[in-house]
């Protein structure tokens, strides 16, 4: 990612899809200012309807970035120790949530706002199978409070997207 996003897009969306409620991030990239919310499906296309009609009216340019696990090649979330039916459940899992977010594509693009389907980003945090902490996060987001994984997610993807620096902390 080149700093190009930051001047190309006045606005980024990060949306980490799911099937009770997605992370989704709202990054102005001019002054880093982040709104960031967990939101069930029916007020994820409300909200993305509601940026879509007010970056028409004030000609606001946005991309919506959402994790896209279906691209990946492989996406195996059982272990050996697994049953059969432990196997089918976390593959039922993963099937409808990527569904959710391929109809979360779907509906954005329908309301005219510009996607990029982003493959999910490495997993190198200190949290739980690699994933970001809240204050990992906070670190170089200065975000504040509590939030669940899916709106740290989504707010990592946005500010990815925005080619901002992303610290760690060795």
């Amino acid at each position: 990612m080149s700093m190009s996003n930051v001047n190309k897009y006045q606005a980024i969306v990060g949306i980490d899809p799911d099937t009770v409620k997605s992370g989704c991030a709202y990054l102005e990239t001019g002054t880093r200012i982040i709104e960031a919310s967990s939101l069930a499906f029916p007020q994820l296309l409300d909200y993305l309807k509601f940026i879509a009609e007010k970056s028409k009216e004030s000609a606001q340019t946005v991309i919506v970035v959402v994790e896209s696990g279906w691209k990946l090649q492989s996406n195996w979330h059982t272990t050996h120790k697994d049953t059969i039916r432990t196997a089918v459940a976390k593959g039922n899992a993963v099937g409808r949530n990527h569904e959710i977010g391929r109809k979360i594509v779907e509906c954005a693009r329908h309301y005219g706002l510009e996607v990029i389907e982003q493959i999910p980003l490495k997993k190198c945090w200190k949290g739980r199978d690699g994933k970001i902490t809240q204050k990992e996060l906070a670190y170089f987001t200065g975000t504040t409070g509590t939030q669940s994984q899916d709106v740290r997610d989504a707010v990592l993807l946005a500010w990815h997207y925005a080619g901002f620096p992303i610290k760690m902390k060795v």
